[in-house]
């Protein structure tokens, strides 16, 4: 009888370790996470892009004017935005990719393929530049149409033949 009081303290004594030590494991999992995912909505709430489409999605569908009040305000927000000065638009395409295009291409922001890595430009130039025209002009995967301009085509052209010469 007493060999199996013995055996049975001995087993639930390694069962209470076993567990202590999951349950340490699963603490340092929880922080590290934690500290991840921490990083992470840091680096979503400084993103300029990601602030932009936030901004776009919580804004008020419509807006009420109300009678007997001033509603010059409205007007303004109804009206359709401007469009881009022809002083703001590049005079070359290395002007348009050191204004825009670098902010994610020199960097490799949101899966870009980076200036100068020509394993990830190889494949994308071989599609030939009419196809690389089309994904800038469209937009493609995170990349927005127009690189989020309001740029002719001609500009985003020629901004597109700036990085493709500086990955061949």
């Amino acid at each position: 009888m007493a060999n199996t009081e013995s055996s049975d303290t001995h087993f639930f004594n390694n069962f209470a370790m076993i567990v202590g030590f999951l349950v340490v494991f699963a603490i340092i999992l929880f922080v590290a996470a934690r500290s991840l995912g921490d990083q992470q909505l840091e680096h979503q709430l400084t993103e300029p892009m990601h602030l932009a489409e936030v901004d776009k999605n919580i804004a008020p569908l419509s807006h009420e004017a109300i009678a007997g009040h001033d509603n010059a305000a409205l007007a303004a927000l109804d009206a359709p935005p401007a469009a881009a000065p022809a002083m703001d638009v590049p005079k070359t395409g290395e002007a348009a990719f050191t204004q825009v295009c670098s902010s994610c291409h020199a960097l490799g922001i949101n899966g870009a393929p980076k200036v100068g890595d020509h394993a990830a430009w190889g494949p994308r130039i071989a599609q030939g530049k009419e196809t690389l025209y089309a994904h800038a002009l469209a937009g493609i995967r995170n990349m927005p149409a127009r690189g989020g301009t309001t740029w002719p085509d001609a500009t985003i052209k020629s901004a597109v033949d700036y990085m493709v010469s500086l990955n061949k």
